[in-house]
């Protein structure tokens, strides 16, 4: 019976202390787990890349003293199962914020996205400018996307790029985000934008092409909302009469690595898009238009303007005839600035 009885203790004995070091171990953990590496701590970025594993993530919070200990988290997320929904991305954390939290964090993905904001008017070069700026693509990457064939043709357009089709406004990306998705992203915001103007485009007689084109030059030429329908009424009135629309706009976008300086010879020198010397609108949208600017071709002031000059103070003075046009262009433009009668 004594022996019974010390088999017995012994055996309590030995089941009372694993459960004890059992429940130490966990409330270290736990403490651990719970604990920030600093009570003052500083934030920090850290880049998650795409199919990395929890440990290769707890090796960087660990250098970056993000935590103090691996092992618990890494112990944690296995019984847990947060190792395989970790998301990948860019993640702001600080050293106040508990393993747990920051564990949360990775399991949510909770990633740091950055604000970016594409002025109506910008092309699609302009645009990747402020992208690869922002640290969100490579520029040379992004614009190679643009003219990509297989991109075109899944949003069903006939052109040589996304010019036009890349809606100016304000977005959020992250910088893991890739390039094609922060395309289809704008193209699907113009879409949202356009789909109610649809039946209007159809009731005007132009495509949808045209629509933006015009919207594109009408950007281009002013950034004065009241002088949209304005300018959009004269391009189109000079459409109407077969006259060249001449639109300075359309030059320098034809001509590559503009210098700025626009001349006479820029003028007469043929390119599909320099509209002094082709008759109609340029082949494709010369930049990314706005609502507005769309819907100014859409709705168009009803006048018999056929000319437009800079008064160079951002509006433009509105002629009905070259007669009046030209004494606007004496009257506004320096001496030796004024070209051949044109509309800007």
């Amino acid at each position: 019976m004594v022996a019974k009885f010390t088999h017995k203790k012994a055996l309590f004995l030995i089941t009372g202390g694993l459960f004890l070091i059992g429940a130490l171990l966990f409330m270290g953990m736990v403490f651990s787990l719970t604990t920030p590496a600093e009570k003052a701590g500083r934030s920090c970025t850290l880049v998650v890349p795409r199919g990395a594993t929890l440990r290769q993530v707890a090796d960087q919070l660990e250098n970056k003293g993000l935590i103090t200990g691996k092992h618990a988290l890494l112990l944690w997320s296995r019984l847990m199962r947060y190792g395989r929904h970790i998301k990948a991305g860019e993640y702001e954390f600080s050293a106040q914020m508990s393993p747990l939290e920051i564990l949360h964090m990775l399991a949510r993905g909770q990633i740091l996205t950055h604000q970016v904001t594409l002025p109506e008017g910008f092309t699609v070069s302009q645009i990747a400018t402020v992208l690869a700026k922002k640290g969100l693509v490579n520029k040379e990457q992004f614009l190679a996307l643009t003219q990509d064939p297989e991109i075109l043709d899944k949003y069903g357009l006939s052109g040589p790029s996304v010019e036009g089709f890349l809606y100016p406004d304000t977005y959020r990306f992250s910088r893991d985000l890739p390039p094609d998705l922060i395309i289809d992203t704008m193209i699907k915001r113009f879409l949202k934008i356009t789909d109610p103007l649809r039946p209007r485009i159809e009731a005007s007689g132009l495509g949808m092409r045209e629509v933006i084109t015009l919207a594109s030059m009408v950007e281009r030429e002013t950034g004065l909302a009241r002088e949209r329908p304005l300018i959009a009424s004269v391009f189109l009135n000079r459409l109407q009469k077969g006259m060249r629309l001449e639109s300075d706009p359309t030059v320098i976008y034809g001509i590559e690595d503009f210098n700025g300086n626009l001349t006479r010879k820029d003028l007469r020198t043929y390119t599909p898009y320099n509209t002094y010397v082709i008759r109609g609108l340029p082949p494709w949208p010369i930049a990314n238009p706005g609502k507005e600017a769309i819907e100014a071709v859409l709705w168009p002031e009803k006048t018999d303007y056929l000319y437009f000059v800079s008064k160079n103070d951002g509006s433009h003075h509105f002629s009905k005839t070259l007669q009046e046009h030209n004494r606007a262009v004496m009257r506004y433009q320096k001496p030796g600035l004024s070209r051949s009668p044109k509309t800007s």
